[in-house]
């Protein structure tokens, strides 16, 4: 089977897999990864299909939506590949993109030697660009909202200090996670062209941080500025 056959494959299978998905965790979401993925590799010596493949399968079966399990996305996507015959070096290096691209994965307090690639910091900057900007905001109210949490509770204070254990079982407001993750993901990119697009996007939820507090707190914004 040829890329563009393979590529064709599987994105009918993420498709029809992600068709309920939670809104920012759904094909569109794929789609904008893959896209930017795509974009940064340009400028990148890697190999572009196992950027495809892993753009368009890493989230597909993400552990938050699977009871915290970890494996089953990268077992789905062994599975799915192997299936298409596709090379065995490849399907390994991008179900180790599966399993390594995630946030959460960094606060990880064990020793020892992590799997690293080229390949995957393309995906994985390409990734954290979809946690940013308009869209990240975005993302990040709709899974707020789908959890049913607060937007804002300025009696909860964000905890930036958490291990990979205490993130996951996080039920913090929102807004908190703009200081837990969104607002650190700037300065965790991989690539150049990863960096130059974050602090675009880093920019716009400064800005509209201060517009969400100036909304929050009119009485007290005002009378200041009286």
């Amino acid at each position: 089977m040829n890329d563009a056959k393979l590529a064709e494959e599987t994105i009918t299978f993420v498709k029809k897999t992600l068709q309920h998905a939670e809104g920012g965790h759904d094909w569109f979401h794929i789609e904008r990864v893959f896209d930017n993925s795509m974009l940064i590799a340009r400028s990148e010596k890697v190999d572009v299909l196992v950027v495809s493949l892993g753009a368009l399968l890493h989230d597909i079966a993400d552990a938050k939506f699977h009871n915290g399990d970890e494996s089953v996305g990268p077992t789905m996507a062994k599975a799915f590949l192997t299936s298409l015959d596709v090379k065995e070096n490849i399907v390994t290096h991008v179900v180790n993109i599966i399993n390594h691209i995630s946030y959460k994965n960094s606060l990880e307090t064990e020793s020892g030697e992590k799997f690293n690639s080229l390949e995957l910091r393309v995906v994985q900057d390409a990734d954290r660009l979809d946690a940013l900007g308009a869209i990240g905001i975005a993302r990040a109210f709709n899974y707020g909202g789908f959890k049913n949490r607060v937007m804002h509770d300025p009696d909860i204070p964000p905890n930036l200090k958490m291990n990979k254990a205490q993130y996951k079982k996080s039920k913090a407001p929102t807004i908190n996670h703009f200081y837990e993750k969104l607002l650190l993901l700037k300065d965790k990119m991989n690539t150049k062209t990863g960096k130059q697009l974050a602090e675009q996007r880093h920019q716009y939820m400064l800005g509209f941080l201060e517009q969400f507090y100036t909304e929050w707190n009119p009485l007290v914004v005002n009378k200041l500025r009286a």
